[in-house]
């Protein structure tokens, strides 16, 4: 056996965690993160107690004190999708409800209160007799359990039903109709630390993800006529009384918070196997995971269960068996590791050095498994070479570890586990396995997480920064020493010139006035990174610098970074190391940018720019300069943004997140129309549906601004939402938008449009998505503004869009 104490992990790199951050380190490495749709135990433990299908009783809005039985639909976090019954397929009359305000009830509760059950005003008629409807529609059903609906479980997901000191009963690791209670120590997202009923310390703590099937709930061995006692190891701590006190101890405190039933739900039920006594197989070794070694199948106990005992031909072999079910992971069958090019553990005590199965097999007298034996050997499920995750240590099963996939075998993962001694073997690890996890699962789960060892880093050299007597400094780079045509004098920032839509003119106005001089790469650099920062979203600045090349120019690449929303993109910009090129380079990035071609240059702009640029609106779409004509070509005849391809940075894969973290991916989705003239709208963080219900405006449902600034025609009704317009909105300026913002229930937020020069053009192009963005603003002040937008929208489209 390997000594643990061995691969412990340093104390100091344990400390380290709390300055580890995956999204920078994945962005800062270039590596990917594993997709978290490939850990499948971990999809379910996010799902919801509630199931599609299930009954329940709720309040009938219509008819007060009234009751009526719903199905649940869908469902979304603690939000559930409710069709009553007697509306069949007809879903115009679905509703959500949230679990934790509505009034819900199991099947059964009003007839044990007195509470009158009335089918919905809308379908009274469609039935003559509903008992007996009733009777036919539950036939067969599910109700929604009481707990999940009332009590303190309301509304929980499965994982979360476990709380610490449940109970459930374990599977011994030798034998199969072997089971003790234990007790839950921790519940780490569904990862148990469970404790023998009957020990006090944790030296024989187990950990299991709460979906393993060695986990059944209390009472099981016992309905099945399975033996309970402790595992075979341990009976010798405690004298047989003392372990059934502690376990009558157990169960009577089990009865009074007993563990609901659900949490064992998504439990998978075990295939049969075709497993015989003395035949052969390959298996990840059970006590060392960091190599295969030669199994036997040494009994089979029925068509579930069989024994697997390591091969040891030594006199003095101690056996090492374990119990196996057809789906068990990492059992391969013979020649698995030959195929691909693995290599095979010895068995202790073969006498040559070179293992061959054919020879192995004719001195044993055995057979091999067929293949037909095993699970797909081929599933990858997704993980690829180079992926990164979050993975137990197997040594120590406390410590989970940032983890690399060095190699992809089949349905085997060999993984090395940084944060360790560089001596620790990379450890092998079947897809199914359990034992790993997405990259931000621990975060997420407030679990310590090992991270990988710091490298010692040398010190960068910083930019020296001098404050003349002006109001804004210039920044002075290094004195350049090489040959005077790399070297350039200053780039001036004119803070007065035209900042296009792409930048922000708050935040160019705090730039200094100049850089320079010095090297030509290091003053661009240094420009360039100053524009990243003062854009809206400096991420896509970043993407369109990355076309600022022309092929006669003499280039030298650069590594730029931008943050937005607590992410870090990264990405190599060309910038000219030649004097005489930098002009053409600046114009270039100017047009790119859509901003006036001095907003920062060589020549500086003392009074009135040359471009004539105060005169330019915001909106990219409408790009004018000097004369208001629309150019396809702008600046000479260089290609429009439109007419170029973007070379786009590869996108790098959503990180996992459960819970609501600092950055999210929200994916806005179409609104739902619900009874009654509500409406909610529903959007995607990272995977899981949200919803906002919306009672604005129910009559004209105007909130279809999720989407685009295409105006939907409905007729409303309420005076209030009418809106007609003395100009068209297309001609307002930045004064006319702010007097409009300001005459409306959003007045608060008018300051922001003046800050950031939205005309009329640009106010017809807002949709929630930027507003959240740009403006940065919570959903409900974002909906309520967006609900005035689209009263403007509504109103050109009726009465200047023809």
């Amino acid at each position: 056996m390997i000594d643990s104490a061995f691969f412990l992990s340093d104390a100091d790199s344990m400390e380290e965690e709390a300055d580890f951050n995956w999204e920078e380190y994945l962005e800062e490495t270039g590596a990917t993160a594993a997709p978290h749709t490939a850990f499948k135990h971990v999809d379910i433990s996010l799902q919801s107690s509630f199931q599609p299908g299930m009954k329940l009783e709720v309040a009938n809005k219509s008819r007060p004190d009234t009751y009526w039985v719903a199905t649940i639909v869908t469902t979304c976090s603690q939000l559930l999708l409710l069709r009553f019954s007697g509306y069949g397929d007809d879903r115009k009359a679905d509703f959500w409800c949230d679990v934790m305000t509505a009034e819900l009830h199991p099947v059964g509760w009003c007839t044990q209160n007195n509470k009158t059950l009335q089918p919905p005003e809308a379908i009274k008629e469609k039935y003559s007799d509903w008992t007996d409807f009733l009777i036919q529609d539950l036939t067969g059903s599910r109700t929604a359990p009481a707990n999940l609906l009332e009590g303190p479980l309301r509304g929980k997901n499965t994982v979360d039903l476990i709380v610490e000191d449940s109970v459930m009963e374990v599977r011994d690791l030798t034998d199969p109709f072997l089971y003790w209670a234990a007790r839950v120590a921790q519940n780490i997202g569904g990862r148990l630390r469970l404790r023998h009923v009957g020990l006090q310390d944790d030296a024989h703590d187990t950990w299991l993800f709460y979906l393993d099937v060695r986990l059944r709930p209390l009472g099981w061995a016992q309905e099945n006529r399975l033996s309970l006692e402790p595992p075979a190891e341990l009976r010798g701590l405690k004298s047989a009384l003392e372990w059934q006190e502690a376990l009558e101890s157990a169960r009577s405190e089990a009865q009074q918070n007993p563990l609901p039933l659900e949490v064992f739900k998504d439990h998978a039920d075990l295939t049969k196997h075709s497993f015989r006594t003395g035949m052969k197989l390959e298996m990840v070794s059970p006590s060392e995971p960091f190599h295969i070694c030669p199994v036997s199948v040494t009994q089979v106990y029925n068509e579930h269960y069989f024994q697997v005992t390591v091969d040891d031909l030594t006199p003095e072999a101690t056996p090492l068996s374990l119990v196996c079910h057809s789906e068990s992971p990492g059992i391969l069958p013979v020649q698995w590791c030959l195929k691909n090019g693995i290599g095979l553990e010895r068995p202790r005590g073969y006498l040559s050095q070179d293992f061959d199965w054919a020879d192995y097999l004719k001195q044993c007298g055995t057979e091999t498994a067929p293949d037909a034996c095993f699970p797909d050997a081929w599933q990858s499920r997704g993980f690829a070479k180079d992926m990164w995750l979050e993975a137990v240590n197997p040594v120590r099963p406390t410590e989970v570890c940032v983890a690399q996939i060095t190699q992809v075998r089949g349905r085997l993962l060999w993984l090395r586990l940084e944060g360790l001694p560089k001596s620790f073997p990379e450890c092998i690890v079947d897809v199914e396995s359990m034992d790993i996890f997405p990259v931000g699962w621990c975060e997420t789960n407030a679990y310590l997480l090992t991270p990988p060892l710091k490298p010692v880093c040398q010190q960068q050299k910083k930019i020296a920064v001098v404050q003349p007597e002006k109001q804004l400094p210039d920044i002075l780079i290094p004195v350049c020493s090489a040959n005077g045509r790399y070297c350039c004098s200053r780039i001036y920032v004119n803070h007065r010139c035209f900042s296009g839509p792409y930048l922000n003119k708050g935040r160019i106005a705090e730039l200094p006035q100049a850089v320079g001089p010095g090297k030509c790469t290091l003053v661009l650099k240094e420009v360039l990174s100053m524009l990243i920062n003062a854009a809206y979203k400096p991420g896509r600045v970043l993407r369109e610098l990355q076309d600022v090349e022309e092929r006669h120019w003499d280039c030298h690449e650069e590594t730029l970074k931008a943050k937005y929303k607590g992410k870090t993109y990264r990405s190599s910009i060309r910038i000219v190391r030649l004097a005489e090129q930098i002009p053409d380079f600046c114009r270039k990035v100017c047009v790119k940018l859509q901003c006036c071609p001095n907003l920062f240059s060589p020549v500086q702009v003392t009074d009135q720019c040359p471009e004539n640029c105060s005169m330019q609106t915001k909106t990219k779409y409408t790009y004018y300069y000097g004369k208001k004509k629309k150019l396809s070509k702008p600046f000479g005849g260089e290609e429009s943004l439109e007419a170029k391809p973007t070379r786009r940075r590869k996108k790098r894969k959503a990180i996992f997140v459960q819970k609501k973290r600092r950055s999210s991916a929200v994916d806005y989705t179409p609104v739902l129309w619900l009874p009654g003239g509500r409406v909610a709208l529903v959007w995607s963080v990272n995977g899981v549906l949200m919803s906002y219900p919306v009672d604005k405006c129910p009559a004209c449902r105007l909130i279809f601004v999720a989407m685009c600034p295409v105006v939907l025609q409905v007729e409303c009704s309420e005076a209030e939402c009418r809106l007609v317009l003395e100009r068209n909105p297309l001609e307002w300026s930045v004064e006319d938008v702010v007097t409009f913002i300001t005459s409306t229930d959003c007045a608060a937020l008018a300051n922001i449009f003046q800050e950031q020069d939205i005309d009329g053009q640009a106010l017809l192009l807002l949709t929630l998505p930027t507003v959240q963005e740009c403006m940065e603003l919570k959903l409900g002040p974002a909906i309520k503004l967006c609900h005035q937008i689209e009263r403007v929208k509504v109103a050109f489209y009726a009465q200047y869009a023809n």
